[in-house]
């Protein structure tokens, strides 16, 4: 059987050192723009994928992430963030509640730094098992308004138009998968994960059809016009979710949780600081991540993540909250730009 990357780079994949999934298929230029009016496939094996197990799953994760974890049935799923004790950001994770088990799909490279997280407050008494099974399934994203044709002939249109999150068995070609409702973008789309060693059959038939390969680079592109905050960038210990604009996975009902007093307090007195931003430039700019934000002068941000578009440079990048925010001109190395919205993250008025 042909392996994943063999098919790959029949398809024009190209593989940096030491990675498992494609970098590019030289057609960033089809990615350029966040509606996204092709049907793209993108192997996000590198995403990690934690099952917990044990009758107190529920309860452990409810009370380890922000939002309200405990009350899903199996079948449905949500986005959750884990914070330390202070509120500030570790990860952005999917969580997909199974009959027996939870799936937690984290950032990339985070699967072992969350596993580590987790056990510590795995107490003698709690009946939870942790189990990494990163690299044991291939997960692949279907993005694009036509995705659900692709997907037509092995599941049913009530499905494919369930909640997001939701998810279901599959079947494709005798391969046995999971469909989960949601590309993990605000795209519209879906998240295949299928056992690694059948996976090759699974993208043959899926690229069979009418549907274009894409590889991280233009993947992060759609991230960064996105506005998805990520580790090592939106995502650190300098940043809290609120400021990440991630108040659609934070419940401020639930009660306790790691990190809940800061981040409920912050709400309570609305002392969200600084928020995340897009900023659009034009193409002469010269900028990398960390440069400082300036108005009328004055340091008000940070650039966090920066692509480039066929109309120039797209940063993402935290402002002060009292510096404004959509449409606000601010410069960057000289370089003057224009703050927008995202489609990812939500800010409250106010």
């Amino acid at each position: 059987m042909t392996s994943l990357q063999d098919l790959q780079k029949a398809q024009g994949a190209i593989f940096l050192p030491s990675h498992n999934t494609p970098s590019s298929f030289n057609n960033n230029s089809m990615v350029f723009n966040q509606e996204l009016d092709i049907v793209a496939l993108c192997d996000r094996t590198d995403v990690g994928i934690i099952k917990v197990s044990g009758e107190d799953r529920l309860s452990f994760i409810h009370n380890q992430t922000t939002n309200k974890i405990q009350s899903l049935k199996s079948g449905e799923g949500a986005m959750s963030v884990f914070v330390n004790s202070t509120g500030r950001t570790i990860d952005l994770v999917t969580v997909i509640v199974q009959e027996e088990e939870l799936l937690i799909l984290t950032s990339p490279q985070q699967n072992k730094p969350l596993m580590e997280w987790m056990d510590r407050y795995i107490f003698p008494f709690d009946k939870v098992k942790l189990e990494d099974l990163t690299g044991k399934y291939a997960i692949f994203n279907l993005m694009g308004e036509k995705s659900p044709e692709i997907l037509a002939q092995w599941v049913t249109e009530s499905q494919l138009n369930a909640p997001e999150y939701h998810h279901f068995p599959m079947n494709i070609d005798n391969v046995k998968s999971t469909l989960v409702v949601g590309s993990g973008l605000k795209i519209k789309g879906y998240t295949l994960i299928i056992p690694q060693e059948k996976a090759s059959t699974v993208w043959e038939k899926i690229t069979s059809k009418n549907v274009t390969p894409i590889g991280n680079q233009e993947y992060e592109t759609l991230r960064i016009l996105q506005g998805k905050p990520t580790p090592n960038h939106e995502l650190t210990t300098d940043y809290n979710p609120l400021e990440a604009g991630l108040w659609d996975t934070i419940s401020f009902d639930k009660g306790c949780y790691i990190g809940q007093e800061t981040i409920a307090r912050l709400n309570t007195y609305k002392g969200v600081k600084q928020r995340l931003w897009g900023i659009k430039f034009p193409s002469s700019v010269d900028l990398s991540e960390n440069d400082v934000i300036t108005l009328d002068g004055q340091k008000i941000g940070t650039i966090t993540s920066h692509c480039d578009t066929s109309e120039g440079i797209f940063t993402l990048g935290y402002i002060r909250t009292k510096a404004g925010g959509e449409g606000l001109k601010v410069t960057v190395n000289d370089v003057e730009g224009e703050v927008v919205s995202l489609p990812f993250v939500h800010h409250p008025e106010g």
